[in-house]
């Protein structure tokens, strides 16, 4: 049988305030004699931290190395355009400051307690008298720092900071904030033990009540009141993570709980939206929520199952879909979409780039398969969109048919109002770089991510102009990473070879030959086709490097058509089902899990 883990030993020994045996339930010293502790436990200094106190910050000399007791840390790295971002948790047992303590130099990052925290500091030297005397704890700490940088660094790996305590705080007195936080452990409760404490559970209880209901439990959701009161105050101090539930069919509104200055309270821990809805949402009311409110991520929740959705992404368990480009070969997304549905895997976020920007923004505004068909085969094959040629002075095609074509499916809705997180890209001929779109008007964006330079003109809008996102990332797996803690299923169906030729020519021939040259020849090639390929080869490597960046690649085999076979539609969705469902039977396990 399993004894008691370090974190529970830790927790007995600070409950009797017994230095020598707390020291010696440390993963750091656990390979020391108790002799050796207790001369040691005399010079650690010992010392309690109030929820978003800052330990230390980046710049600063290194005054030695510290340990987390009780509660949580947070780690944090500044931003190249300024502000801070948020790397990873500190729970009991972990050790802080290692790099500095070894090196000497200033501090590389800033941590702050996430919550109410005992930690422990050994000075520079009593660390360097630890690891001259007892050589084990350097390659302990060695160790530690491979781990977090492995974890970091390896692809699907669950993030160090997952949180596990939340508050959340209800906007106004229409969010039922009890019955909302219920539904959340019901849900959490699927990956582990949850708890939903109130003010009235929690009266007059110590600081150690509440490390060890914290530790009897995976997950603890923290149910603040209305106002600023003592409670909501030690709900903040005690959380991970904040989430601000607000009545989705008002107007933006303040938190009166946060007192109105939320900037200390946002930068301390991550914050993320819940808009809970009645009807369906007012477009545009979304992003006027988080102008009024800084998170890092928005969720409308209209019935149970987002609620599951959040539950899932919260903990880094939701699974991503990244979307590439590829002209009609794209139409395979839709063929996923049905084989994604028959096997009851749920999609919780969606990345996109180019055609696959058009199909995963329906998917992600709660389109089903029919709809989807019907609207797609509306949009694309019905009638070409690319049709509406112009004189060649931006672009071979004037763009009128394609907004149409936007504006019609997509309305005056905004990227925040879709009900699942999405992103689309595209390529800023302004700054040569890619350009993430998570926000703002849905059809303006796809049509800046599907302008093919020179078959479409680029989409100009604040002092930039912006081109098809496959010229630079035709499949975003590197974007989706960045944000989301879990797994990923990318489709590419752009990678195949663009077209074949057995053409021999350096020089367009004169007029009166052309309709002799091209019209039998085996692969009639045309200025779209070249230009739509040539687009899409500047990102052709990088599709290679982030395959490998997928938990699961789907590449249906599409190499017999063309990138603009419209008429291909039916033939290429059920290639792409096809080829998700053997794909899928076999990986069900990793994607269900």
């Amino acid at each position: 049988m399993t004894g008691p883990g370090p974190d529970t030993l830790i927790q007995i020994a600070a409950d009797r305030r017994n230095l020598p045996a707390l020291f010696a339930a440390l993963p750091l010293l656990k390979e020391i004699s108790s002799g050796s502790i207790e001369l040691l436990a005399q010079e650690i200094e010992w010392f309690s931290m109030q929820g978003g106190t800052t330990l230390y910050s980046t710049g600063q000399v290194s005054d030695g190395l510290y340990v987390v007791i009780n509660g949580a840390l947070g780690v944090f790295t500044g931003h190249a355009g300024g502000g801070s971002r948020y790397v990873g948790q500190l729970s009991a047992g972990h050790t802080a400051g290692e790099n500095e303590a070894i090196s000497g130099g200033a501090r590389t990052t800033t941590v702050i307690a996430l919550r109410d925290s005992e930690v422990a500091r050994l000075s520079p030297a009593t660390f360097e008298r630890l690891t001259r005397e007892h050589p084990q704890v350097l390659r302990y700490i060695v160790q530690e720092l491979a781990d977090r940088v492995d974890t970091l660094q390896r692809p699907g790996a669950r993030p160090l900071s997952v949180p596990k305590t939340f508050a959340l705080v209800p906007a106004d007195a229409a969010v039922d904030a009890t019955r909302v936080g219920g539904d959340l452990v019901t849900c959490l409760r699927r990956f582990g033990r949850a708890e939903l404490v109130t003010s009235s559970q929690a009266t007059d209880r110590t600081t150690h009540w509440f490390h060890r209901l914290e530790r009897a439990n995976d997950f603890v959701i923290y149910v603040a009141d209305l106002q600023p009161t003592s409670w909501t105050r030690l709900c903040m101090r005690q959380a991970d993570m904040l989430l601000l539930a607000a009545d989705g069919d008002a107007e933006p509104r303040p938190w009166p709980a946060l007192g109105g200055s939320t900037d200390g309270a946002i930068d301390v821990r991550p914050a993320e939206l819940l808009l809970l809805h009645r009807s369906r949402p007012t477009a545009g009311i979304a992003g006027r929520w988080l102008k009024a409110q800084r998170c890092r991520r928005l969720h409308h929740v209209h019935a149970m199952k987002d609620v599951a959705r959040v539950a899932r992404l919260l903990t880094g368990r939701g699974l991503g879909l990244v979307l590439s480009g590829g002209g009609a070969r794209g139409f395979a997304h839709i063929g996923v979409m049905r084989a994604l549905h028959e096997a009851r895997i749920d999609v919780d976020s969606i990345g996109t780039a180019s055609i696959g920007a058009v199909i995963g923004a329906g998917w992600a505004a709660g389109w089903d398969y029919k709809e989807m068909l019907e609207r797609i085969r509306r949009g694309f094959v019905a009638t070409n969109p690319l049709s509406d040629y112009t004189l060649p002075l931006l672009s071979l095609v004037g763009g009128r048919k394609v907004c149409r074509l936007m504006r019609h499916e997509f309305g005056d809705t905004d990227i925040e109002d879709l009900q699942l997180p999405y992103f689309c890209v595209s390529a800023s001929l302004t700054s040569g770089q890619l350009a993430v779109h998570r926000s703002g008007r849905l059809w303006s964006w796809l049509r800046a991510s599907i302008s093919i330079p020179g078959i479409l003109p680029p989409v100009f809008t604040g002092g930039q102009a912006y081109v098809d996102g496959a010229t630079l990332n035709n499949l975003p797996v590197d974007v989706m990473r960045d944000d989301h803690h879990g797994r990923i299923v990318a489709v590419d169906a752009g990678g195949q070879r663009g077209f074949v030729t057995d053409l021999e020519m350096t020089e367009t021939p004169p007029l009166w030959r052309l309709p002799g040259l091209f019209g039998k020849r085996r692969g009639n090639i045309n200025i779209m086709q070249v230009l739509l390929r040539a687009g899409m080869l500047n990102s052709a490597a990088l599709s290679i490097q982030h395959r490998e960046l997928a938990d699961v690649l789907l590449s249906p085999p599409l190499e017999g058509v063309d990138l603009l076979d419209w008429s291909a539609f039916e033939r290429v969705i059920d290639i792409g089902y096809r080829h998700a469902r053997q794909v899928l039977d076999s990986r069900k396990g990793l994607l269900s899990g």
